[in-house]
């Protein structure tokens, strides 16, 4: 037998079980699980080319945002897309984290840069009590409820207990 014939043999063996694979289903359930990371991957990859000197410093900007994507995909994806709806400032987030990088790691440090990363935080923030007050917020007005008709009915019994 021949180099070609022995390098054929491979390549259709290969095939084969490519196609068996495909037919199974490992593909779609790998693509489904571990699609983040193809987002993650080139997150780090532009952190680890600036702080390699590769690159600049202006790289870090979409690393963090891309870094910060996906964690948010991948913790979607194990705990269900449904949490999207409470979690969607993190995109909001992701902006704030890549400029705070850049602001931190560059050479001009300008100002501006700062500011707006931390106004993009807060805006995160801010939504995110929003939602928790949009959706646990009457569970917030009970308690509070609660505590005051505790403190009306018992904190005059402790007031008299006193005297």
């Amino acid at each position: 037998m021949s180099k070609n014939q022995y390098s054929v043999g491979i390549l259709m063996l290969i095939a084969g079980i490519v196609i068996l694979f495909g037919k199974l289903g490992v593909f779609s359930f790998i693509g489904s699980v571990f699609w983040p990371l193809f987002v993650l991957i080139p997150g780090i990859l532009l952190h680890v080319l600036y702080f390699g000197r590769i690159i600049p410093a202006v790289a870090l900007i979409p690393g963090g945002m891309l870094s910060t994507y996906a964690l948010l995909f991948i913790y979607c994806n194990a705990f269900g897309w449904d949490q999207l709806q409470f979690l969607w400032p993190f995109f909001i987030f992701g902006v704030a984290v890549g400029l705070y990088e850049y602001y931190t790691f560059s050479y001009s440090r300008q100002r501006r840069i700062q500011v707006v990363a931390f106004l993009l935080a807060g805006i995160t923030a801010a939504s995110f009590a929003m939602m928790l007050l949009w959706s646990w917020g009457i569970y917030l007005v009970a308690l509070v409820l609660i505590a005051a008709g505790a403190w009306i009915v018992f904190g005059r019994r402790l007031k008299w207990a006193k005297w």
